[in-house]
């Protein structure tokens, strides 16, 4: 039987191992994820930062417009209605920007949140591969006894014996 205990024993190193090299692929994806994660985030941004400086150039141009058109029609600037108009513009422009702020900050703790998420999946991924390993090494420790017969070297007969043979066991009563 030493061969067939030798073939077991390699068997469960070799299952070990690959599931030790599993444990840390996936580990190593789910960090690549996170980082693609975080990536997205400082791209969200950035891309935030572009979106407000061309909102602010599309609001100088209004600016710029109502100025022309109040200058053409005889109303002076910065006075009654042309105040209230550029003001409201100006609270608009104001409220505009902070919301594409805050929907920037959003999706980029979204983007953090699906980072940390794949990190922590990494790891669960790489402790259920050394519980599986543990578990490979105690199967194969139990087999290897087994094949050893390390049992205490008593061997039990297959034969059985028990109730209901040889009139063991029934009734008087009963006839056969």
């Amino acid at each position: 039987m030493g061969w067939q205990m030798a073939a077991t024993a390699v068997i469960g190193a070799a299952t070990a191992k690959q599931q030790g090299k599993i444990g840390k692929f996936n580990q190593a994806v789910s960090e690549r994820n996170a980082k693609v994660a975080e990536a997205e985030a400082a791209q969200i941004e950035k891309k935030t930062e572009f979106d407000i400086a061309r909102f602010d150039e599309s609001y100088q141009k209004l600016v710029g417009q109502a100025e022309v058109a109040f200058a053409k029609s005889g109303v002076v600037s910065g006075t009654g209605t042309a105040y209230r108009i550029a003001a409201a513009n100006a609270r608009e422009k104001y409220m505009q920007e902070n919301i594409m702020r805050y929907n920037s900050k959003v999706a980029q703790s979204k983007k953090i949140e699906e980072a940390n998420f794949a990190r922590i999946s990494g790891q669960m991924a790489r402790e259920q591969s050394r519980l599986a390993q543990i578990k490979t090494i105690g199967s194969t420790g139990t087999s290897l006894l087994n094949m050893g017969n390390f049992g205490g070297g008593q061997s039990y007969s297959k034969t059985y014996t028990g109730f209901g043979q040889s009139g063991y066991g029934r009734d008087p009563g009963d006839i056969m």
